[in-house]
């Protein structure tokens, strides 16, 4: 949807209607109907379009044919939307707001919807799927998922700082990885060096104890030419 909205309306004779500002969808069966564009940022009128007005897409423009609904946006507030709606997880507590989806511009179905965790109009911030099916209910300005955080979604786009925290968690991860081994080595070493250590024990005490046989002072008495 965002991407739609970036787009410049143009119609025939090339008449700029100005960039697309929102959508009007219908929020019970997951689909968008239109869009509105704005025709300039001092113009109070809203310029509404629905989607089998789309004649082609090229570049960053929409080139559209017929006319447009004239309205203005205090009326066009008033529509249901489910964007900017609050995400209930399964225990009552917010979780994130629905910031954006993706739809077939032919039928107008939303496949699934884009989360963000906190403001969607912070530039760069992550964006986590939310498939149609994990909806429980939806009530204006609030939809109520099956899930319980954001972590048991599938993460669609990754902002700078949730990417500086997986690497710095990898890195961490591998660190401990390497302490792990370098102790394991070092305790595989000791337990080698004490092994050594009680062997050579027993060789010394069989030395002393085997080979090493007392003799009686008779024995040595003949054995010595001296005595």
């Amino acid at each position: 949807m965002s991407e739609l909205l970036n787009h410049n309306v143009k119609g025939d004779m090339v008449l700029n209607y100005g960039n697309g500002e929102n959508v009007w969808m219908h929020p019970p069966v997951h689909r968008i109907l239109g869009w509105y564009s704005r025709p300039s940022n001092f113009d109070l009128k809203r310029n509404v379009w629905r989607l089998n007005q789309i004649r082609q897409i090229i570049d960053n423009e929409i080139y559209v044919k017929g006319v447009p609904a004239i309205s203005d946006l205090e009326t066009l507030n008033r529509f249901p939307t489910l964007i900017g709606a609050n995400l209930i997880n399964i225990n009552g507590s917010k979780i994130g707001v629905i910031a954006d989806f993706l739809f077939e511009i032919k039928t107008g179905q939303i496949k699934y919807y884009l989360v963000s965790r906190s403001n969607p109009s912070i530039p760069g911030s992550s964006r986590w799927k939310l498939n149609i099916e994990n909806i429980n209910d939806q009530q204006p300005g609030l939809v109520f998922c099956q899930s319980n955080s954001l972590d048991d979604f599938y993460l669609i786009k990754s902002s700078i700082k949730n990417e500086f925290l997986q690497k710095g968690k990898k890195i961490f991860d591998r660190f401990d990885d390497m302490k792990n081994i370098a102790s394991n080595r070092l305790e595989n070493w000791l337990e080698e060096d004490e092994d050594i250590n009680q062997n050579f024990d027993i060789k010394e005490k069989s030395f002393y104890n085997e080979e090493i046989t007392s003799r009686s002072f008779s024995d040595k008495k003949e054995d010595d030419p001296w005595i």
